[in-house]
């Protein structure tokens, strides 16, 4: 008993070393496209921090191209989520642990403060458990909040594997083309009522929609 829980220690320590390694290879090898970038160009210039909002199943190269910009992310507290929370960690990303069914309002409440300290945030707004491609209010709330400006990132890659999960969660091939596509800031008045806000909330999936059809053409 005592060597299997050392052996299954001693598997999970090199999982994320080896996962941590193999993803930054990884990306390195992709032909990234970034498209509308200009629209974060108070960002490279330090003077706007925003709400980035990507889908679970397709977060891979978002997590990836961001990770220089130290975002605050959040993070679901699955074993999966242990996960990716090291490797984001590794990234200098600031962790923040919790999901909208699990300590939802405290988590924001901690988002909202990284936010209002100059910290761009980074949600994947249908997660941790989905429906896939379906925007809860994490992104438009924190944005709504903190009064900072949400931008919606539309991935696709040109080759990849798919895998059985409730995302379908991509991973890209090496080598592969990916189109990144930035939408324009949306600026949600911190006055809006809840209805208001929830009615925001459908335009704001509309526009992802659009936004990752835009991703998908000439992928």
């Amino acid at each position: 008993m005592v060597i299997k829980k050392i052996r299954k220690r001693f598997l999970r320590v090199l999982g994320k070393i080896l996962i941590n390694k193999i993803v930054f290879v990884l990306c390195k090898t992709l032909r990234i496209k970034e498209i509308n970038k200009d629209s974060l160009k108070n960002l490279e210039l330090g003077t706007q921090n925003f709400v980035f909002a990507f889908w679970h199943g397709k977060m891979l190269v978002p997590w990836y191209i961001l990770k220089k910009h130290s975002p605050s992310a959040l993070i679901s507290q699955s074993k999966d989520g242990a996960l990716l929370a090291d490797l984001l960690t590794k990234w200098n990303y600031k962790v923040r642990r919790g999901s909208s069914s699990k300590d939802g309002k405290e988590v924001l409440n901690e988002l909202i403060i990284d936010a209002q300290n100059f910290s761009s945030i980074a949600i994947t707004p249908d997660g941790p458990r989905g429906p896939k491609n379906k925007l809860k209010a994490g992104a438009v709330i924190v944005s709504k909040k903190a009064e900072i400006p949400l931008v919606l990132i539309g991935v696709c890659y040109k080759r990849k594997l798919v895998l059985n999960s409730w995302d379908d969660f991509e991973i890209p091939h090496f080598f592969s083309r990916v189109n990144i596509v930035y939408s324009d800031p949306y600026y949600i008045d911190k006055d809006l009522s809840y209805e208001a806000t929830d009615r925001k909330i459908k335009e704001i999936q509309n526009k992802f929609d659009i936004i990752q059809n835009r991703a998908e053409q000439n992928c």
